[in-house]
């Protein structure tokens, strides 16, 4: 095993880790944001369209989280880690 074979594998580990991290991490966080916005609703129905604009706009700032990740995820596999040209060269 050479080790740009080596460098490959590890960065294609490491994107995979970060993907399912942020995936993971986001699903939790929508689901208890939504949890705490029915919560609120039961408590003060009253304040439904307060909660829900506070909701959403939670829900938005967290789901800009993963997209962010997925980009520094790629900058790091195809620039930092080189990994295109490294597979291209094993490959040959």
């Amino acid at each position: 095993m050479s080790s740009e074979s080596l460098i490959a594998a590890a960065a294609l580990l490491c994107f995979g880790i970060i993907i399912s991290g942020v995936a993971f991490g986001s699903a939790v966080g929508d689901g208890t944001v939504a949890a705490k916005a029915v919560e609120s609703i039961a408590r003060q129905p009253e304040a439904r369209p307060n909660i829900f604009l506070f909701m959403f706009l939670g829900v938005g700032v967290l789901e800009a989280v993963p997209f962010i990740a997925i980009a520094l995820s790629f900058y790091i596999l195809l620039v930092v880690a080189k990994v295109p040209a490294i597979i291209s060269a094993l490959v040959k």
